[in-house]
């Protein structure tokens, strides 16, 4: 009697019909190892046509991969996570994870809870990608220490690049959000961001400072703990408009604290844009959905994501050569908080 379940097709299988070896196949169906392209287009187009699948168990047992990565941030809650925590730091989470199943990866989320670094440790993965990572990082130093393959997703903090990175374009995002609230007309500008040692916060306030410069202006700035979110930002913004009355525009890039601006505006009785105009760098929910809407930049997240599980996926196949990749340009997304009625 003919069994009804049909024969799971093997890599032999596969090797027979393609006429190369099993170490080919296997090399080139995993994109590893010297395969000449066209065989290794060959062997992929043999493996469709037989409907080979990947036996995940046996390739783990051969190889003691995990066939897994992990997304990591240190950056907390009251920044990252926005309305109901669907903010930067999920975007890329969904996006990323959708770009690794495409790798055959599978993708953990590690958030950034204070016992996200015993899971860590104990976390089966071969690679990890990492949001904006502190300067002294300790998930970067843990993961570096068990020999975790890492990517970030903007430059490290501090002065040496550590750890192979897509750069967010952190000075075009500055001088997008300064250079057009300057053609809106506004001479006093305030920067008010982070206090922690990540690399945009830094580029940030460099671009800030030339551009204060160069015009003549004032600089006016204010940093912020970014545990304390909203409350933190509307604090900040609250004191730096009791020191600097005149202040007609806020260039405040995360945007928790941008949110928190506006808060400190309505209690001072000032009104956005037509007194003082805000502009933040995320074009997430929560610049979607603020009173009045804040103009923001479009990072391009789901480009910049798939670009981070490209170059984690090359250094784990054995090619560490790229070092940094080019995040798309970022762009304006004009809104309600400094578009002034006619």
């Amino acid at each position: 009697m003919t069994s009804s379940i049909s024969r799971r097709i093997t890599i032999r299988d596969v090797a027979k019909a393609a006429g190369v070896s099993l170490t080919t196949v296997s090399h080139a169906l995993n994109d590893r190892g010297v395969v000449d392209p066209a065989t290794r287009a060959r062997v992929k187009q043999v493996a469709a046509e037989l409907g080979y699948r990947p036996n995940v168990r046996a390739q783990r047992l051969r190889s003691g991969a995990a066939n897994s990565i992990a997304l990591v941030s240190s950056m907390p809650f009251a920044v990252s996570g926005g309305v109901s925590r669907l903010g930067f730091m999920m975007e890329v989470a969904g996006i990323a994870a959708e770009a690794a199943m495409r790798r055959g990866l599978a993708l953990v989320f590690v958030p950034p809870l204070e016992s996200a670094q015993a899971l860590l440790e104990g976390l089966d993965i071969d690679g990890a990608i990492l949001i904006e990572p502190l300067a002294q990082d300790p998930n970067v130093r843990l993961l570096q220490e068990r020999g975790v393959a890492l990517v970030s997703i903007g430059r490290q903090g501090g002065t040496a690049d550590t750890i192979p990175f897509v750069d967010l374009q952190s000075t075009a995002t500055a001088r997008l959000l300064l250079e057009h609230l300057w053609d809106q007309g506004r001479r006093h500008i305030a920067l008010v961001q982070g206090s922690a040692a990540r690399d945009s916060y830094a580029s940030h306030k460099k671009v800030y400072d030339a551009f204060a410069a160069l015009r003549g202006m004032t600089p006016r700035y204010a940093e912020v703990d970014e545990a304390q979110g909203e409350e933190g930002g509307r604090a900040a913004c609250a004191a730096l408009l009791a020191r600097y009355p005149d202040t007609d525009a806020l260039c405040v890039p995360v945007d928790a604290f941008a949110v928190g601006a506006l808060s400190a505006l309505r209690q001072a009785g000032r009104k956005v844009p037509q007194d003082v105009m805000v502009a933040t760098r995320y074009d997430g929910l929560r610049a979607r959905t603020a009173e009045p809407a804040l103009t923001a930049v479009d990072l391009h997240l789901e480009q910049v994501a798939i670009l981070a599980v490209d170059l984690l996926f090359e250094h784990l196949s054995g090619n560490t050569s790229r070092l940094r990749a080019a995040g798309p340009e970022p762009e304006l997304r004009a809104r309600a908080s400094t578009q002034a009625a006619a």
